[in-house]
């Protein structure tokens, strides 16, 4: 069976493969420590939404509101004659930067 690595000797096969086991290993602690920060954020985030009953609502309105921005938007092209609406990000609104469009 044929192979990319068949035209290598052992040595550079062993060192090919040393390599990709280092990869390897280097992208699971990456990818390890991203998830253990991800995990962080998620607790955080579910404790200042506890801590603030008003935060929450306010952060469901503001997806809803995005949610139906977007339909519309989504109406608009799907049913636009060549009129492109250029709406902003409810979050943009409020927060410059983000979800900028």
């Amino acid at each position: 069976m044929y192979n990319e690595y068949d035209n290598l000797s052992f040595e550079e096969q062993l060192h090919l493969t040393e390599s990709q086991i280092i990869q390897r290993h280097n992208q699971q602690i990456f990818l390890r420590r991203n998830a253990q920060i991800l995990q962080q954020e998620l607790e955080l985030e579910a404790e200042l939404l506890e801590e603030n009953p008003e935060l929450s609502q306010t952060i469901h309105s503001f997806n809803m509101q995005e949610i139906q921005s977007n339909q519309q938007g989504l109406e608009n092209v799907l049913g636009s004659e060549g009129s492109h609406s250029k709406e902003q990000s409810v979050w943009s609104k409020f927060f410059p930067g983000l979800g900028g469009r």
